[in-house]
Parts: C-alpha cells; structure tokens; sequence
C-alpha cells in the first residue's frame, strides 16, 4: 500500500498490537532506518482513515545499556510520555522479535528504566507484568474527588457515580484543553464497582475517547488509595475499560515529607488554585498486569 503515490517512496515494515484496545503501530528501528520519520508522517499512518489507524506509534530502538529503548508517538504524530499500554505492547514485540527471552527484563522510555516481565504467553496474546515509576507527590481537589498525578503521563482523575452517563469526549476536551492546565492533561473518570474500579479515559494527542489508558488506570489506582485512605502496605486493584480488564498492584508507604527521597508525581503540571498540593504518601513498586495481543503485520509505503 502506497499512502503517497510516490514512486520513491519508502517501505515501512511494521506490526501492530494492542492491549486492552489501546492500538499501536510499532517498527524495529534499531538499524536507524525510520529515523527521518516526520510528525505528519507519523499522523499520517496513526489516520484510521486514511493510514493503518492507532492510538498510538512506537519505534524500538537501539539503546547502549538495555535491550531496547522505546520511543513513543502520540497518534498527532508528536512525541509522547509513557504510555503503559504501549510500555506493554513493545515488551511483547521485543519478545517477538527475540530481543528479550522468558523471565524479567528492563528498557528505557521517556520517563526513565522500566522493569518488565512476560508472565505467560496463549497464542497472539502475552499477559506483560510492567514496573511503573514510583509516586509520592499529587493534588487534590479542595472540594471535589479530583486528584491529579502523573504516573508516568499527567492525569486528572475524577471520581464519578455513573461512568457510562459521562460524555467523556465532551468534558473530557473542556478540562483538557482548559486554562488550568496549559501544557494539557489526560482525563479520567473513576467509578467505584463491586469488583474493582470502572475507568473511562480522554487521552490529550488521540484527542478522544481511548479504549484504556494504562497510565491512566495506573492514576486510577493510586487516586482510589488516596481517596479510600488506604493503609500502608501491598495492594491489588482490578479495572475494567472499554478494551478490557487490567490489574494494578502496588507497595503504599506513609511518611511526612521530609523522609520521602522521590519528588515524582506531577512535575509538569502547574497545579491550579483550587487543588492543595500533597506529599505524605509514597507508591512504590507499581506494577500494571494485562494482555498484550499481536494483530497482524505488513509493510506500508510512505
């Protein structure tokens, strides 16, 4: 397939996976061979229409100490944060394309190391365990069950009563593109079930409703914690998305401010008036847990 009708145009060979319906584009790129890629390039295959259609694309690359460096793109074709999901779905690819072997593993990503581990594997389908970064700094809401954390993107987590009454698209772009946060934000609305956490996220690049967001459901988590007052120790909470089901496991730690030596959480956004900035909890040990499924593989002419 030719997108251009250029005849010397170049020849893309790609895979595609998804995880819990978060769909990505990826290409092994540790030869250099897709490093002149352009951002209108990449909007371009990410097009549903128009390219092969994703959430997402990624470029595993050569890196001088891990196995594998990822290199994430937002489907607007600019480059991205983490993104859990696609931290997942790259594992899966590298295991396919025999970089990593069974057992655990690290890569580096945008926001720094990442531990990973294929759990077990059916068929298309990995269950990928992901080591998130540590948390130990948010915002919350003065008034409102509204957190705010980055959990290796920035989220806003908002708790809800009826996940399904949210027009997510709607509100979503509002508190996205709002005054208070102007470098954007992802947004999650929260509804607590009997089995876990419902979990809807608008995702700033896609610039719409995704089927999961694994930072976001990894925000979810921790928000739960802060909002429940949970107790120090180990916890596990299972999400459901439009795409599927995920785990979040995690260490709770509770310690004045003084004796936290990790700042992580929310750096990047500039935290509004009507949220007080926190820091007596530390989250630890952070992992997401699901599915990772191979789609199908071609080449592309750009």
């Amino acid at each position: 397939m030719n997108l251009t009708g250029d005849t010397c145009s170049q020849v893309l060979r790609f895979r595609k996976y998804q995880g819990a319906g978060n769909d990505f584009i990826l290409l092994d790129n540790r030869n250099n061979e897709y490093s002149t890629l352009n951002y209108q390039q990449i909007a371009l295959l990410c097009d549903r229409r128009f390219g092969i259609g994703a959430d997402g694309f990624m470029l595993l690359e050569h890196h001088d100490h891990y196995p594998f460096c990822m290199s994430f793109f937002n489907s607007d074709g600019m480059p991205g944060s983490m993104c859990g999901n696609g931290g997942r779905c790259i594992c899966a690819f590298a295991k396919d394309l025999g970089i990593v072997g069974d057992g655990s593993f690290k890569f580096w990503s945008s926001d720094g190391e990442h531990e990973a581990s294929i759990v077990s594997k059916l068929g298309k389908q990995y269950l990928v365990r992901l080591k998130m970064r540590d948390v130990s700094l948010y915002a919350k809401h003065k008034s409102k069950d509204i957190y705010l954390l980055d959990s290796g993107s920035p989220h806003y987590v908002s708790f809800v009563e009826d996940c399904d009454s949210i027009d997510v698209v709607k509100e979503g772009k509002e508190i996205r593109f709002s005054n208070d946060f102007p470098h954007g934000i992802n947004v999650d609305f929260v509804e607590k079930e009997y089995s876990g956490l419902k979990v809807r996220t608008y995702e700033r690049g896609v610039e719409d409703e995704t089927f999961s967001c694994g930072t976001g459901v990894t925000a979810a988590s921790l928000a739960f914690a802060l909002k429940e007052n949970l107790p120090a120790g180990q916890h596990t909470v299972k999400l459901s998305t439009k795409g599927g089901h995920l785990q979040v496991d995690f260490q709770l730690s509770l310690a004045p401010a003084s004796m936290l030596k990790h700042t992580s959480g929310i750096e990047d956004v500039l935290v509004p008036q009507q949220f007080s900035l926190l820091q007596n909890t530390l989250f630890t040990r952070i992992y997401l847990e699901g599915l990772a499924t191979f789609v199908f593989e071609g080449e592309i002419s750009l």
